[in-house]
């Protein structure tokens, strides 16, 4: 009687695979949204002024091969004024994310861990926040400080903390149950060794997750102030002072100037989108072994 070969199941490798190419796909898409993120802001940073300098002889050029995003009514390239102004859009998002992330993980941290009246005045403050309409406050808050550069980014820092505390706030009343924490209690440590030692490390994923999540709403509520008049002056390439420019002249057909501007913001936001929820599913413990 003929010996019947066992048959090698292929099922765990083909699983393997499966994980490694998407893990590789998410690693991917982060990596080349990010090198775009960082290669147009490192160009439109260095940008020299001259390339987007009034030449009132070249107003209104359509798009060419000279002028890829067409011409202003100053004269002024679009393409590379539209580079420098995301640009500037991209800074002023990430010190307001920075600064509002900063904000989130004290609050969520403090809320958690101490708790008490701690706890319902960190929730206060995240009502009353969530409560009021957000372009109104961010506004308020940026007319308050002087507007600029420094008033938008300030009045964009201090507006969108509050759901980034709630989430860390969740994290760490689990992580506060964990029995390493109750161990470093017992041994007599105190609350800001506990949150220095056991409580912050962990909730680093998080935190990063939700500061990259912070950019685009920070990069669309800048231009948003902007384009409404309480953000950057009109003399700063901004893609907010581009695109108020150019609703004065859409109607006479001049389409470019707010469409090409209008790309690239979106782009980016949705760049930052994608690079936030793919960080998501790669920090996350479940969602990294699908």
């Amino acid at each position: 009687m003929l010996r019947q070969k066992p048959r090698i199941s292929l099922t765990p490798r083909s699983k393997g695979s499966t994980r490694l190419n998407t893990r590789t796909r998410l690693v991917i898409a982060v990596s080349v949204a990010a090198t775009y993120l960082l290669g147009v802001f490192i160009w439109g940073w260095f940008l020299d002024p001259s390339s987007y300098a009034v030449h009132f002889e070249s107003q209104f050029i359509p798009p060419s091969w000279g002028h890829i995003f067409g011409t202003d009514f100053m004269g002024r390239d679009m393409f590379f004024r539209s580079l420098k102004g995301l640009s500037n859009s991209m800074l002023i998002g990430l010190l307001a994310s920075l600064i509002s992330s900063a904000i989130a993980l004290a609050f969520g941290t403090a809320s958690a861990l101490f708790g008490g009246k701690v706890d319902k005045l960190v929730l206060l403050a995240v009502d009353c926040c969530m409560g009021l309409p957000h372009l109104v406050l961010v506004i308020l808050i940026s007319v308050a400080l002087g507007g600029g550069a420094t008033g938008v980014m300030l009045g964009v820092a201090l507006t969108h903390w509050p759901e980034l505390t709630r989430i860390v706030r969740a994290e760490v009343l689990q992580l506060r149950e964990a029995w390493y924490v109750k161990a470093s209690y017992k041994m007599g440590k105190s609350r800001l060794y506990v949150a220095a030692k056991h409580i912050v490390p962990h909730v680093i994923p998080v935190y990063i997750v939700g500061l990259v999540l912070l950019f685009p709403h920070a990069i669309m509520h800048e231009a948003a102030v902007t384009f409404l008049g309480f953000g950057l002056p009109a003399e700063t390439p901004a893609i907010g002072v581009i695109l108020s420019e150019a609703m004065r002249h859409i109607a006479t057909g001049k389409w470019w100037l707010a469409l090409f501007p209008g790309l690239l913001l979106i782009v980016a936001v949705l760049l930052f989108d994608t690079i936030g929820e793919n960080l998501k599913r790669l920090l996350n413990p479940a969602s990294a072994h699908e």
